[in-house]
């Protein structure tokens, strides 16, 4: 299953204030192809419950008005979908246009030029805003502390962000302050050009000191908002561990990303049976318990290497674990 998005943002004036407010129309082209596993239901139905900000109402008016066609055919609403039934077409989604707020909000600045920031992002902190939550992320500490990042990017809920980190993920990143830093070390990520190397502290005792995990990632062909590791949709995903020390029932390993799936560690080292100690997600049953050690995954970034979007040249950079991390594993330590 495939889903096409494409975004064009038409600011217009709401007719109901006036011209002060405005709305922001979101365009998503989608693509789908119906998997073998789903039950023949209502067309309607279907792409109401996929999207969750298109009501049953609506989709009918979509599939009526030819938006939204079934093998490149027009259907009525009350079509029984079939597995291997592409469905195409446009949804337009309309939200009030949110301004995103500078906070007084403290960053942990490794490095800071005219041209990029390197910070040590603290665990529990969202990297940018997004529906439902508007505040409190690194975005807008950002724009307190350089208010001209909100002009870096088209978008602005992502003002000057170059790669994202999970909430919960502690460590280092870069972000762009102009648009020829944004545009080019975003060339860089694409190229994997750019180190990033993590610490993991997982559970048991991992066989070897050193491997690699060559696994495709994609979402969860049932929980569709978490990723999996998925032979027949996945893109590719390759993670390199080394070990960096052992403990009772726990190993701490460095773990160098070849590529930059979302939630790939986490993934992938739940895929080979040694999942991050602490993850609330990607956790097999017997080991909820080990989740008392911690309140968060136990992922760092810890070192971050790329070449500078000005001179050219390479720059290296550190953090060391943050203080849970620490406590974490001495408790690894001490109780197995």
């Amino acid at each position: 299953m495939s889903v096409g998005f494409s975004y064009n943002s038409h600011p217009q004036l709401c007719p109901f204030n006036q011209g002060v407010a405005q709305l922001f129309h979101i365009k998503m082209n989608i693509d789908i192809t119906i998997p073998n596993d789903q039950k023949a239901i209502r067309l309607d139905s279907y792409i109401s419950t996929r999207f969750d900000f298109c009501s049953r109402k609506k989709a009918t008016q979509l599939i009526i008005e030819q938006d939204i066609l079934v093998n490149q055919l027009c259907k009525k609403p009350g079509y029984k979908i079939t597995p291997g039934d592409r469905i195409t077409g446009t949804i337009l989604q309309t939200e009030p246009e949110v301004s995103v707020l500078p906070e007084n909000i403290a960053v942990d600045i490794v490095f800071e030029d005219e041209h990029i920031i390197v910070l040590n992002k603290q665990s529990g902190m969202v990297v940018h805003p997004a529906s439902g939550n508007l505040s409190g992320t690194l975005v807008n500490a950002l724009l307190h502390h350089c208010p001209a990042i909100g002009n870096v990017g088209d978008d602005k809920f992502r003002a000057g962000i170059v790669h994202r980190l999970d909430k919960d993920t502690s460590g280092l990143m870069v972000v762009a302050k102009t648009c020829h830093a944004l545009t080019f070390l975003q060339k860089e990520f694409k190229q994997r050009r750019v180190e990033k190397k993590y610490l993991a502290l997982i559970e048991g005792n991992i066989k070897g000191d050193s491997g690699e995990i060559d696994l495709p990632i994609g979402r969860h062909p049932v929980k569709r908002k978490q990723m999996s590791v998925n032979h027949k949709a996945g893109k590719p995903a390759i993670s390199c561990w080394t070990v960096k020390k052992r403990f009772i029932s726990a190993t701490l390993v460095e773990v160098l990303l070849k590529t930059g799936r979302t939630h790939q560690i986490r993934v992938h080292l739940y895929a080979i049976d040694h999942p991050l100690i602490g993850d609330p997600v990607y956790q097999f049953r017997r080991n909820r318990k080990k989740n008392r050690l911690a309140s968060r995954q136990m992922l760092h970034s810890f070192k971050l290497s790329f070449r500078h979007p000005y001179s050219g040249r390479r720059v290296k950079f550190k953090a060391d674990p943050s203080e849970d991390f620490i406590r974490t594993m001495n408790s690894a330590h001490r109780h197995g």
